[in-house]
């Protein structure tokens, strides 16, 4: 079965002629490490979610990298402002492992949404999950130490430094590496 249908139905039923639409709209892909999904300036308005892998999204400021998130299996992703407004990305999101992927396009979404109350009421769901991961993480950086941002981290994916390089943890909490270890050491 296809990871992404899987995916939805967490969200909601899908009749059998929905699936059948879906299958016929979702793509596979399989991409190594250092490969991009969306590139800063790129239009990419695929919404994808990772069956195996891993990806960070970063942003550049002044030649240094910004991690802002990272995407780890079974949880749907994309790029907001490509995705829903068409507009150039801000920001880079690459496969930091080897990384099989299943996307769709937003105007097939948007047509199969139209067409069927279930969809909708499923993107509806998913929008309101990235709206709340999207509000806890600015509510993190506004109100909690590095500390307990890295332990947030831990809990929600426990095996982020065996597959997460410790610069890029750093970056993601918004602290020096030399810090993080610190943290570590505790």
């Amino acid at each position: 079965m296809n990871a992404l249908i899987e995916k939805f139905k967490q969200y909601g039923p899908l009749s059998d002629e929905i699936e059948y639409e879906l299958l016929k709209k979702i793509k596979n892909q399989t991409r190594p490490k250092g490969d991009f999904f969306l590139k800063q300036g790129q239009i990419i308005t695929c919404l994808f979610m990772l069956e195996t892998g891993l990806v960070r999204s970063y942003y550049t400021i002044e030649d240094r990298e910004v991690n802002s998130w990272f995407g780890f299996e079974n949880i749907i992703l994309g790029s907001i402002t490509p995705l829903f407004q068409q507009r150039p990305s801000s920001e880079n999101i690459q496969f930091l492992e080897p990384s099989t992927i299943h996307y769709i396009e937003s105007s097939d979404l948007e047509a199969l949404y139209r067409k069927y109350t279930e969809m909708n009421t499923i993107g509806r769901l998913i929008a309101e999950e990235c709206c709340k991961f999207l509000e806890e993480r600015v509510n993190s950086l506004q109100t909690q130490s590095a500390e307990k941002r890295y332990h947030a981290l831990l809990s929600f994916q426990p095996d982020a430094v065996q597959r997460i390089s410790l610069g890029h943890i750093a970056s993601y909490l918004g602290i020096k590496q030399e810090t993080l270890s610190r943290i570590r050491k505790k």
